[in-house]
């Protein structure tokens, strides 16, 4: 290989081809096996090594990377052994470091966790030795090239469409929605689903850690993401700051990617301050505990009252769609629940939609109907048959 200038991905085909034919001629290959060392050479040089042909496989859903060795993937639901590795940990480390270069992204030992993304989207995790005992770790959540939208949705049973209906009628009219959920339940998913019901016409931020949100039909879209500090002097961005920005930016919807810490006392103060009709996510196992939750982030960036924090919640959201993920790995609504003010000092919940029955025969029952409909009788939009 010629160092000394830069080579095309072609050139780099070439001469792997090249060096193949002369292997072959001392070691017997059939035409697949001659392809396939030629394909991880290239992924080797070119691409992110022995994780590369997971990353093409449009069934793979969840890389994970346990040291260079141990290498594990999510497909249709189950996890299975990757029966390729990297060379050596310092080959791995390469890989990592062209991971986190192409946006910025700074890991090393004063550093050794980082959140980044890869080109298309999809959301990694690392974690570099020895913080992680056994080798640096690597997790990488891949999203579908296409976004899953509701219909698709309905198709895998997540949810049925008198449910939808409902949720439409709710975003178009800017009801302030906090999906909720644990890991690997779809939120995401989701909340890129519910943005096609935004009004096309609408000014929308959207603000993450990692940009891997994928919202639909929205043409005066901005996206923000965070920055982390490195060694340079540059100062960090945070999602604090990033909220706090976008206020000034004429915003007509703020989506924030997930809600896990102090922003959450910045988001409730926007979803109070007349920027309604906000989306996120948040971690939390039922609709009631993800309130708890909020809380508790509410209190990790302002010293409040807990009675004024009830308040701000109970104002500043009106719905929580809550997410799981089944026995049979199919990921479900579980719960659409109402937020209906305070009384006696706890938030008043009023779900509309629960999941019911067992293995099988799960079906999302309606167990209400929506109590606050200013926000549609200002919107001129009438609710579903069935909420009526």
């Amino acid at each position: 290989m010629d160092l000394s200038r830069d080579l095309s991905d072609e050139e780099i085909g070439n001469l792997i081809g090249e060096e193949t034919g002369r292997l072959t001629k001392e070691i017997s290959l059939s035409l697949h096996e001659r392809l396939q060392l030629e394909k991880r050479v290239f992924n080797s040089l070119r691409r992110l090594d022995a994780l590369q042909e997971l990353l093409d496989d449009p069934q793979v859903s969840e890389v994970m990377v346990n040291g260079p060795s141990h290498i594990f993937y999510e497909k249709a639901g189950e996890v299975f052994r990757w029966d390729q590795g990297f060379a050596s940990e310092e080959k791995m480390q390469d890989v990592i470091q062209q991971i986190v270069g192409r946006h910025n992204r700074v890991v090393n030992l004063s550093n050794p966790i980082v959140d980044t993304r890869l080109e298309d989207g999809s959301r990694v995790n690392i974690v570099l030795s020895p913080i992680s005992i056994d080798g640096s770790a690597i997790t990488i959540r891949k999203f579908p090239e296409k976004p899953l939208d509701m219909n698709a949705l309905m198709e895998k049973k997540a949810i049925h469409e008198e449910a939808v209906r409902l949720l439409e009628c709710l975003v178009r009219a800017r009801y302030s929605i906090l999906i909720s959920g644990g890991t690997s339940s779809g939120k995401t998913t989701f909340l890129n689903a519910l943005s096609q019901y935004i009004p096309v016409n609408e000014r929308v931020i959207t603000i993450e850690d990692s940009a891997e949100l994928q919202i639909q039909g929205v043409s005066n879209l901005v996206r923000l993401e965070t920055r982390n500090a490195n060694m340079e002097g540059v100062l960090p961005v945070t999602i604090r700051d990033l909220i706090k920005t976008a206020l000034r930016m004429r915003p007509d919807r703020i989506i924030i990617g997930e809600c896990r810490g102090a922003e959450a006392f910045d988001m409730l103060q926007a979803l109070n301050t007349g920027h309604d009709g906000g989306l996120t996510t948040a971690h939390g196992n039922s609709a009631k505990d993800i309130l708890a939750r909020l809380e508790m982030m509410v209190l990790m960036g302002m010293e409040l009252p807990l009675a004024a924090i009830r308040k701000q919640i109970a104002s500043g959201i009106d719905l929580i769609v809550h997410l799981g993920r089944l026995s049979d790995r199919s990921r479900r609504v579980l719960e659409i629940t109402e937020l209906c003010g305070i009384r006696d000092g706890e938030i008043v919940l009023s779900p509309l939609y629960q999941l019911q029955g067992e293995e099988g025969s799960w079906q999302l029952i309606q167990t209400g109907v929506l109590k606050n409909r200013k926000k549609l009788e200002m919107a001129g939009i009438e609710l579903p048959q069935s909420q009526r």
